[in-house]
């Protein structure tokens, strides 16, 4: 008898063995069927480009790298615009001369980096945009400090080119440009602050150059550390890019290589994203939380101030990890700051959230006094659709409100990871319209109509792009750079 039962349980391990086994063999072989069933690659994903930058490359300096990045740029011309014969041409292919999205319509072609050089320069303000993105995403700060600082616009590797420069890079591809742009900057301006703005990815390597100096016991290079939607934590499906990536390579299979394959219509971000992308930024976020998890108590105190904008919704990175894996983390009286901007409490809005938003940073803002400033941009209950900022770092100070002047656009329920850099103005994601214009004009992209026949997706079209109470973010970061200006010796 024992025999027998002995014999159908070992039957029955096997059976549920290969029947698991069988289960996930059919869910991978399904998922690779969907991700292959996508629209066919095109020349921007299939090219490889040789000029790239990498931290192998050899170089010494900056003006070394605008010299690759020369020779890159002259490649994208050579392999793709002259390469290129649709079938049919296309009002929106930024890879198509003369087209709405053709990069060459701007006075100045965004996707490569820029320096303003400036002798009455105050101090050095280096910018470094997100993944997938390029130097358009911060042009509008630049401009705003272009009398009054010498500006640096970093155009990160693999980016601003063509979407197949994401599927070969690594993180310390990007940390090694960043240090020679840092480099040349403090060359340029001895004895003079330097202040870096970093969005989502951008803010990460900020992050990262700061605490690798610390880790080593080196001088740190920065002033003041502004960032905007910073990539400190994200979703853990994050995880799964590598794997993705690897069973593309072992299948043979290049749409593996994909997490999305869209239409190229905005001529300074990527619409298509490399899977090799998601883990490049994964990886650099898991280093930056093994150098915070070592770093002792002097070493958190070299750490410079900094300062986040960060709205309270966020699709892209995690909005918690910002409270709960850095600013928790940073010592009292460095002046650290953060401002989270909370989404638009109407009556119909609050009935349409799925939770609020705010409840899980909660627990975090128990204690009576926080170790750092939190600013919370929230609707004034007195005035629909105005907003105020309300100061929550001491509790004991309940009143501690000011009124802006400043409002909630109408049908906009919240700022997204890709709003913050944009004020109302900007031509390509603002919401004016120029009837004049003879380039695309993305944020004025909102059609309505049946779904599933725009090869935009509505996603993309419905997501907020640009940043209602940007004046109140620029003069926070006025009076950041302006208050540890006076603290450099």
């Amino acid at each position: 008898m024992r025999a027998i039962v002995i014999g159908s349980t070992k039957h029955f391990l096997f059976a549920a063995f290969y029947g698991a086994l069988g289960i996930a063999l059919a869910l991978i072989i399904t998922a690779v069927w969907l991700l292959n069933a996508r629209p066919n690659l095109s020349l921007w994903h299939t090219t490889h480009l040789t000029s790239e930058y990498h931290q192998q490359s050899g170089l010494t300096d900056f003006n070394q790298y605008l010299q690759l990045e020369d020779k890159l740029f002259a490649e994208v011309e050579q392999q793709i615009y002259r390469q290129y014969q649709p079938e049919i041409a296309s009002p929106i292919n930024r890879y198509e001369r003369n087209s709405l999205s053709d990069p060459g319509l701007w006075q100045q072609n965004w996707n490569r980096s820029f320096e303003w050089p400036n002798p009455q320069a105050e101090f050095g303000l280096l910018l470094l945009h997100g993944m997938s993105d390029s130097p358009y995403m911060l042009s509008h700060i630049a401009q705003h400090y272009q009398h009054q600082a010498h500006v640096l616009g970093l155009r990160l590797p693999g980016h601003g080119t063509i979407p197949s420069g994401l599927t070969d890079i690594n993180w310390p591809d990007l940390a090694g440009a960043v240090s020679l742009a840092v480099a040349h900057l403090s060359a340029q301006l001895p004895n003079k602050p330097i202040y870096v703005v970093g969005f989502s990815t951008g803010a990460a390597l900020a992050l990262n150059h700061e605490l690798e100096n610390i880790s080593l016991d080196k001088p740190t290079s920065f002033d003041g550390i502004i960032m905007l939607s910073p990539a400190i934590g994200l979703a853990p499906i994050a995880a799964g890019a590598y794997w993705q990536a690897q069973l593309g390579k072992l299948l043979g299979q290049d749409k593996l290589y994909w997490n999305s394959i869209q239409t190229e219509y905005d001529p300074f971000k990527y619409q298509s994203f490399a899977v090799n992308a998601g883990d490049v930024v994964y990886q650099l976020t898991q280093r930056n939380q093994t150098l915070l998890a070592s770093l002792t108590a002097q070493q958190f105190n070299a750490i410079p101030a900094i300062l986040t904008f960060q709205s309270v919704v966020d699709d892209t990175v995690s909005s918690l990890a910002v409270v709960d894996l850095l600013y928790q983390r940073l010592p009292v009286k460095k002046d650290h700051q953060l401002v989270l901007f909370d989404v638009n409490r109407t009556r119909s809005n609050n009935q349409l959230l799925f939770q609020d938003p705010l409840a899980s940073f909660a627990p975090f803002w128990l204690p009576e006094l926080l170790p750092y400033r939190l600013s919370l941009v929230e609707n004034d209950p007195q005035h629909d659709n105005q907003v105020q900022v309300r100061e929550l770092t001491d509790k004991s100070k309940t009143d501690d409100v000011l009124a802006l002047n400043l409002n909630w656009p109408k049908d906009v329920y919240s700022l997204s990871h890709v709003a913050l850099n944009f004020p109302i103005e900007d031509t390509l994601y603002g919401p004016l319209l120029d009837d004049n214009s003879e380039k695309i004009q993305i944020g004025r992209a909102i059609y309505q109509g049946e779904r599933g026949i725009f090869s935009i997706s509505g996603n993309d079209m419905l997501r907020q792009k640009w940043n209602p109470f940007y004046p109140y973010m620029m003069s926070r970061i006025d009076e950041f750079t302006l208050g540890h200006q006076s603290e450099t010796p």
